[in-house]
């Protein structure tokens, strides 16, 4: 059972590979079960340019270093690679790899699929071969990712959203969440599910951020055939899978891809561009071409081997700026003298052009925290190219906003009303994230001012805003019913907070406004479209009230969003077109949403002009509410006589 000389890999991979192009690695490195000459066996292949020695390492050769070596090849790509009879699915290997200077060094596989569910964190062979069902979906998905379609996204760490009843420190495996997650998001009206990193990580608390195996679905929760299963279930229900992907950094671990062959491969040399300060982690070296290969072939071995959706890319701002999170003294400029790193820069564009290139109907979304021009326009037009960026600032006026006693709210207006002044200079995802109910935070209940029956009013309003404001939409776990203590990932969410009517009403809440949203195209058609969304009052500071329009194509559907953000409730008078007749269709305040249920009553129409409109109306405003009106077009009795006059 030596190993036999063999590969996969054509010249043309080869400078593919090494020109930073190649874009589907994973079907020549790592280990592929195959028939050589009529025997069945692994082959292998690994980049590892500075070691001396690569050899494969496992139970079938009692981890021997030296007996099982690969070649190296002959064109300088730095491959070493072979071909092992006799080894099948399930067997676990690492790489044996001597340095230049004669040290040993025990790595995982880079490329591999699978790894072992242990300490040891060995890599496995195994397969990504599935039977999908979920042709329907992946055939109308243009429709459902469209930037003018409802996009309500549910983010989740697969961990810690529910644990087993009877075993709470045993996870649910990939089939078991899917059989209560499709359902879930399915009578909650998600349209889409973005689930925190399914790539193999070392440690929980990084809650999959620091990641080893790149290609492999983490072994927590089984095997990468399982969570294909769950991705298909989603899809077969008509709901949309982002996942987080980190191109941005590494952890140290002794196994992963820290000098991976003795020297700073994947990582930059130069500490100021290549470790992290605050995550203690390493940056990957975006100006080396084999390892843009290797992260732009990840991303595409998750759209295509995984059929996900979109990618959700994190620590973007961290990728674009040499002196994030760095003192003066700490980084070093570009060649032109500013703080851009170009290299990440070009690295992000040939992502964005690759994958909407062989997938254009997913989406990238790019978490980017500064106000790094152009994210999402096209690369062409000298763009970074992603589909969407998530919309930092409006997250944190919202929630600096919301967290102040009303009394205090009017001279805290602005924080609602600058959002208007650059919704559209990108495409903006609102989202309220896992990253504000950690860490001392508190959850998002427990940012609201006031007592209990405050604090959900608040909340509902809070959410009325978000649903009705430009853009698509992102919510993390347990906010949808108000879950009480931050988010801890050890455990599963705190369900047993639905036998209490409060929450439980406010979880019907979000199932509706997210229903509201997915069925008014007014909400959606033209939401990165400065001709989607109209102010009538964003002035009255004094009364913390806020009235707007959001438009569709169609100028008969319209429907206006009206913030009453103190306790007071009262009589208030609005400006509306002509012959428009408007009907509350959502009240936050009704009963059964455990509101005070003050009834969104339209007392009075009158011709007299309002807020530079021709006609208004007098409508009650329930306190700490958020109501949506629904237009509809009235012809006046005068033009009914006329049209009957034409007709005789």
């Amino acid at each position: 059972m030596s190993v036999q000389p063999y590969s996969l890999f054509s010249d043309f991979d080869i400078y593919l590979f090494r020109s930073g192009k190649h874009t589907r690695l994973y079907e020549k490195f790592g280990s592929h079960k195959i028939e050589v000459d009529g025997v069945s066996g692994v082959y292998f292949a690994v980049w590892a340019p500075n070691a001396s020695v690569v050899s494969v390492m496992g139970n079938f050769n009692n981890w021997d270093s030296f007996s099982h070596k690969l070649a190296g090849r002959w064109d300088q790509s730095g491959i070493w690679e072979g071909f092992i009879p006799g080894l099948d699915f399930g067997e676990v290997y690492k790489y044996g790899i001597q340095t230049t200077e004669g040290i040993l060094l025990e790595k995982a596989d880079p490329y591999a699929l699978c790894f072992e569910n242990a300490m040891q964190a060995g890599s496995a062979v195994c397969t990504t071969w599935y039977e999908w069902q979920d042709q329907d979906w992946i055939q109308k998905r243009w429709r459902y990712n469209s930037l003018e379609s409802p996009i309500s996204v549910y983010e989740m760490h697969l961990g810690s959203w529910m644990r087993d009843p009877g075993n709470p420190d045993r996870f649910l495996s990939y089939g078991e969440i899917a059989d209560k997650l499709v359902p879930y998001l399915k009578a909650m009206n998600f349209t889409h599910v973005e689930l925190m990193p399914v790539m193999e990580y070392p440690y929980d608390p990084s809650w999959g951020y620091q990641i080893t195996g790149f290609y492999a679905a983490t072994s927590r929760f089984g095997g990468p055939q399982e969570l294909m299963y769950l991705i298909s279930e989603l899809h077969k229900n008509n709901i949309g899978v982002f996942l987080d992907w980190v191109p941005s950094h590494f952890p140290g671990d002794a196994n992963g891809l820290h000098r991976f062959d003795g020297s700073f491969l994947y990582e930059h040399e130069d500490p100021r561009k290549g470790f992290h300060p605050d995550w203690k982690s390493y940056i990957f070296n975006y100006g080396r071409p084999e390892v843009k290969s290797f992260l732009i072939s990840n991303a595409m071995f998750w759209l295509d081997r995984y059929h996900a959706d979109g990618l959700r890319v994190d620590a973007v701002t961290s990728m674009l700026h040499l002196d994030y999170s760095r003192n003066e003294g700490e980084w070093e400029p570009n060649i032109y003298g500013g703080n851009v790193n170009l290299e990440a820069k070009q690295f992000l564009q040939d992502f964005n052009t690759a994958v909407y290139k062989e997938f254009p109907d997913v989406q990238t979304i790019a978490e980017e925290s500064s106000d790094f021009p152009m994210l999402t326009k096209p690369v062409h037009d000298g763009g970074i190219g992603f589909g969407m960026k998530w919309m930092m600032g409006w997250m944190h006026d919202t929630l600096d906003y919301f967290k102040e006693d009303p009394i205090n709210r009017k001279y805290h207006h602005n924080k609602i009303t600058f959002t208007s002044t650059y919704m559209y200079n990108e495409n903006y995802m609102m989202p309220l994230s896992h990253d504000e109910v950690v860490h001392g935070k508190s959850s998002l209940i427990y940012k609201m001012p006031g007592d209990e029956w405050q604090k959900f009013a608040n909340l509902r309003a809070m959410y009325v805003y978000m649903f009705t404001n430009p853009g698509t939409k992102l919510l993390f776990m347990g906010d949808e019913f108000a879950q009480t203590n931050e988010w801890n990932f050890t455990s599963s969410l705190d369900w047993h907070l639905l036998q209490y009517p409060v929450h439980k009403n406010l979880q019907e809440f979000v199932r509706d406004l997210n229903l509201i949203y997915k069925t008014h195209p007014s909400l959606y058609e033209l939401q990165f479209s400065p001709y989607g969304y109209e102010w009538v009052d964003g002035d009255d500071r004094d009364n913390s009230i806020f009235v707007y329009l959001r438009k569709s194509k169609n100028d008969k559907e319209v429907l206006m969003t009206i913030l009453n953000l103190t306790p007071n409730s009262f009589d208030y008078r609005i400006g509306v077109d002509e012959n428009t007749s408007w009907k509350v269709i959502l009240n936050s305040d009704e009963g059964k949403y455990s509101g005070s249920g003050v009834e969104a009553v339209i007392s009075q129409r009158l011709d007299e002009g309002w807020n530079n409109r021709k006609n208004s109306i007098i409508i009650k405003l329930p306190p700490l509410s958020g109501l949506i009106l629904k237009q509809y077009k009235v012809i006046k009795k005068s033009k009914i006589a006329d049209f009957l006059k034409r007709r005789k």
